[in-house]
C-alpha cells in the first residue's frame, strides 16, 4: 500500500494511475489461474445440469460456484453441510411463515420488512460466511417469489426448485474442490503468508549482494503490496482455527503486509551498499527464512531480536523499521503454543459459536441491519408501488451485495455499479444483440458463458479493491441470460433486470454512503480512536470475578476489536478513492494510521495472551503482591491508550510523565516476580510473563511517542 501512496495520481495523470492500478490488480499470481479454472468448471457444470434437466433458478447455483470460499477438503465438506442445512431452514421459514401472513396484506408487508432486517442482521452476526450466503440467497429469491399472484401450491413448488438448484450448486462446487484439493489443512492461510515472505527475502538478498532487485522481483513485491493481506484475514475469519491462533495469525498477516509495503517503498530508493547495510540485510533475510520455515512446518516462530540501539547515519532507509516489524511478528505468537491446555471449558465455551460473541452487544450489527433493511424495503416499496415486478432483482441485488458491504467504502459501491453496467448492458444485452442471434445450440451458449465466467472470476480473485466488480459482472450477466431455458432475445426483460440491479445498487449506495455517512478518512480516524479505547478496556479485563462472565466479556470485546481493525484497513483503502481539497491531508492521516495500526494490533494480540494471567487460569496464577502491581501497571497502560485517543481526537496533551511512570511500574512488577523464590508460577511461565510485559510496555510507549510526535507534542520522557 505504501507503493500506492507514492504513486498516487497527479491531477494531470489520473488515467495513467488507473491503468497502473488495473495492471497490478489483474496480473497473474501463484494459484490464481488454478482457482479461476475451478470456479469456471464448477459454474459450467452447474449450468449444464440445470439446462439439461430444466431446473429453475439454476443461476443461483452458478453464483454459488463463485461466492463459496475455497478452503481445505475438510472445510469444503463442512461448508456443503452448512449450506444445505441453512438452505433447508430458510425454505422452511418461508413456507411456514407465509402460511400465516399470505392472506393479510398489512401483516404480509410487515413480515417482508422484518425479514429484510433479519437477513441483514444475520449477515453481520453469523460466524459462518457460507451460512450467511445460503440465508441470503434463499431469501433473495424466495421473497419476490412469494409476492407473485399465483397459487400457494405453485409458490411452494418453486421454493423447492430453488432448494434443488442451490443443492446442485453446493454438491458440484464441493465435488470440484475435493477433486482438485492438494493442500493440507491451514495451507490456505499459510501459503499466502510464506509467498509474501519469500518475495521480501528476494528483495533483501539482492541488497545483501550489493545490488538493486531485478525487474521481476520488483514487480512481484509491488504486486503483493497492491494485493494486500485482507484475503488472508477473511479466510481466518471464516476458518475454525482456535480464537487465539486466529488473532495471532491475523496480527502476523498484518505485519507481513507492513513488511511488503516497506519493501515496495524501498525498491525505488537509492542508498549506500555499505558493509554494515549488507550485513543487516543478510541477517534480516535469514530471520525471515526462519520464520517462513517455522510457519511451513506448523511451528511457533522463535523470538527474534535485532541490535537497534545504534542507528548509523548511513543506514539504509526503512531498514530499522523492517527489523522492528520482523521482531513483532515473532512476539505476537508468544504463549500460543499451549494455550489450549489451560483454557477452562465452562458452558459458555461449549455452546456452538453460531453467532459472533458480540452479536447482541455491538451496536454496529444493529446499524448494519437497519441500513440494509431500509435499502431493501425502499426497493420493495418502489417496484410494488409502480407495479413493475420486472425490477424485483433490486431486492436480490441488495441482499447479495450486502455480503461484501460490511465495512464498505465508496469505491466498493462504485465498483458494483460499474460491474452492473458492464455485466448487464455491455456483456448481457450486448450478447443478446450481437452474439446470441448467431448461436443455435447449447454448446455455443456455453462458450459465451465460459468466457464471461472466466473474466468475472479473474477479476473476482483480485484484491477487495476490485473483486466486487467481478462479482457484479457475473451477477448481472446471469440475471439477464441464465434465468430461462432458452436464449433470451427480449431486450425488455433484460432491461428490467438491469434496471432492477441498478435500483438495488443505488439504494445501497444512498443508504450506506449518503444517509448519515461520513468521508472514509473521518470514519477511519474515528474507528482507530475507538479501537484505542477498546484495547484500553481489554487491558483492564476482567471486571467480574465470575470466570464464565469474564470469558464472555473478553470474547465479545475481542470480536469487536478485530472487526474494527479490519474496518480501519478497509476504510484506509477507501481514502485512496476520495478526491477533494482535503485529499493530501487525508492521505497523510491514512499513512500515519496505517503505520500505527500494526503496533496497536500487536499490543492487542499480546494482551490476549496476557489475559490468562489476569484471569488467574490454572498454571498462570500470580502471587498477590505481583498481581496488585500488575493491575497497577495495566491501569496505567490503559490510561496511556486513552490519552493517545484523546490526543488524536482533540489534540489533548497526555501526562508528561506517562512513559517514565510506565517504566517505573514495569520495573516494580518485574522485581516483584523475580523476588518470588517459590510461587504458583513455573519458571518458564514467569519468564513468559516478563517477556510479554516488556513487549507490551515497549510497544505502548513507542506508539505513544509516535502519535505525540506526529501532532507536534512530545511527552516522551525516559526515566
Amino acid at each position: 500500500m505504501a507503493s500506492i501512496a507514492q504513486s498516487l495520481p497527479d491531477s494531470n495523470r489520473p488515467l495513467a494511475w488507473l491503468w497502473e492500478w488495473l495492471r497490478d490488480e489483474l496480473a497473474p499470481y501463484s494459484g490464481r489461474a488454478a482457482l479461476v479454472a475451478r470456479m469456471v468448471i464448477a459454474a459450467t457444470l452447474i449450468v449444464v445440469i440445470g439446462m439439461t434437466f430444466r431446473i429453475p433458478y439454476i443461476w443461483q447455483g452458478a453464483i454459488y460456484a463463485l461466492l463459496v470460499s475455497r478452503e481445505s477438503p475438510r472445510a469444503t465438506l463442512q461448508s456443503a453441510a452448512t449450506l444445505c442445512l441453512v438452505t433447508g431452514i430458510g425454505a422452511g421459514y418461508l413456507i411456514l411463515s407465509m402460511k400465516l401472513v399470505l392472506n393479510m396484506v398489512p401483516l404480509h408487508f410487515l413480515w417482508i420488512i422484518g425479514t429484510f432486517f433479519l437477513v441483514f442482521y444475520g449477515i453481520s452476526t453469523l460466524t459462518s460466511y457460507l451460512a450467511a450466503v445460503a440465508f441470503v440467497v434463499t431469501n433473495a429469491v424466495g421473497i419476490p417469489l412469494w409476492d407473485r399472484h399465483v397459487s400457494a401450491e405453485t409458490n411452494v413448488e418453486d421454493t423447492l426448485w430453488l432448494c434443488l438448484a442451490i443443492l446442485i450448486g453446493v454438491v458440484v462446487t464441493g465435488a470440484v474442490e475435493l477433486a482438485f484439493a492438494r493442500q493440507r489443512p491451514g495451507d490456505e492461510i499459510l501459503l499466502p503468508m510464506t509467498d509474501r515472505l519469500s518475495g521480501i527475502e528476494d528483495v533483501l538478498n539482492s541488497y545483501a549482494e550489493g545490488r538493486a532487485p531485478d525487474a521481476a522481483t520488483d514487480r512481484k513485491v509491488q504486486r503483493l503490496a497492491m494485493l494486500g493481506t485482507s484475503l488472508i484475514r477473511r479466510i481466518l475469519k471464516r476458518s475454525s482455527v482456535p480464537p487465539q491462533y486466529s488473532a495471532a495469525a491475523g496480527g502476523v498477516a498484518v505485519l507481513i503486509g507492513r513488511l511488503v509495503d516497506l519493501a515496495a517503498t524501498l525498491t525505488p530508493l537509492n542508498f549506500e551498499y555499505s558493509a554494515d547495510n549488507r550485513k543487516r540485510f543478510r541477517d534480516l533475510a535469514a530471520a525471515l527464512v526462519r520464520i517462513r520455515h517455522a510457519l511451513t512446518n506448523r511451528e511457533i516462530p522463535a523470538l527474534i531480536r535485532f541490535d537497534t540501539e545504534t542507528e548509523s547515519a548511513a543506514a539504509a532507509p526503512l531498514l530499522g523499521e523492517m527489523e522492528r516489524t520482523t521482531s513483532l511478528m515473532t512476539e505476537v505468537f508468544a504463549g500460543t503454543r499451549s494455550v489450549g491446555e489451560y483454557v477452562p471449558s465452562p458452558d459458555y465455551l461449549e455452546q456452538p459459536t453460531f453467532l459472533a460473541p458480540d452479536a447482541f452487544v455491538n451496536p454496529e450489527h444493529l446499524r448494519f441491519a437497519l441500513k440494509g433493511g431500509l435499502a431493501a424495503s425502499l426497493c420493495y416499496v418502489i417496484y410494488s408501488a409502480v407495479a413493475w415486478q420486472g425490477i424485483n432483482t433490486a431486492v436480490t441485488t441488495c441482499l447479495l451485495t450486502s455480503l461484501s458491504t460490511i465495512g464498505a467504502s465508496r469505491q466498493k459501491q462504485l465498483l458494483r455499479i460499474a460491474g452492473a453496467v458492464f455485466g448487464g448492458f455491455v456483456l448481457g444485452m450486448g450478447a443478446q444483440i450481437f452474439i446470441l442471434p448467431r448461436i443455435d445450440s447449447i454448446a455455443g451458449f456455453l462458450v459465451l458463458f465460459v468466457v464471461v465466467t472466466a473474466l468475472s472470476s479473474w477479476i473476482l480473485t483480485s484484491s477487495p479493491r476490485l473483486s466486487y466488480f467481478g462479482v457484479q459482472v457475473a451477477l448481472a450477466f446471469y440475471l439477464v441470460n441464465v434465468q430461462e431455458f432458452k436464449i433470451q432475445t427480449s431486450l425488455g426483460i433484460a432491461r428490467d433486470r438491469v434496471v432492477g440491479i441498478l435500483l438495488g445498487l443505488f439504494m445501497m449506495w444512498f443508504v450506506f454512503d449518503r444517509l448519515g455517512s461520513l468521508p472514509a478518512s473521518v470514519e477511519m480516524r474515528r474507528t482507530f480512536i475507538s479501537n484505542l479505547r477498546l484495547v484500553a478496556r481489554f487491558a483492564t479485563l476482567p471486571v467480574s470475578n465470575d470466570l464464565k462472565i469474564a470469558l464472555g466479556q473478553s470474547l465479545a470485546l475481542r470480536e469487536t476489536i478485530n472487526a474494527n481493525l479490519d474496518k480501519v484497513r478497509a476504510l484506509a483503502d477507501g481514502v485512496l478513492f476520495e478526491f477533494g481539497p482535503s485529499r493530501r491531508t487525508d492521505l497523510e492521516l491514512r499513512s500515519y494510521i496505517r503505520q500505527w495500526q500494526p503496533q496497536l494490533r500487536t499490543i492487542f494480540v499480546m494482551r490476549i495472551t496476557f489475559l490468562k494471567y489476569r484471569l488467574q487460569l490454572p498454571g498462570f496464577e500470580l502471587p498477590e503482591s505481583v498481581r496488585l502491581r500488575q493491575q497497577a501497571y495495566d491501569e496505567h497502560s490503559a490510561r496511556m491508550l486513552e490519552e493517545m485517543a484523546g490526543l488524536i481526537e482533540q489534540k489533548t496533551p497526555p501526562a508528561a510523565n506517562s512513559v517514565g511512570a510506565s517504566h517505573e511500574l514495569l520495573n516494580r512488577t518485574v522485581e516483584a516476580i523475580q523476588g518470588q523464590d517459590s510461587g504458583p508460577l513455573a519458571p518458564g511461565h514467569a519468564q513468559s510473563f516478563i517477556t510479554l510485559l516488556h513487549g507490551i510496555d515497549g510497544l505502548t510507549n513507542s506508539l505513544a511517542c509516535e502519535i505525540a510526535r506526529e501532532v507536534a507534542i512530545s511527552p516522551c520522557l525516559t526515566s
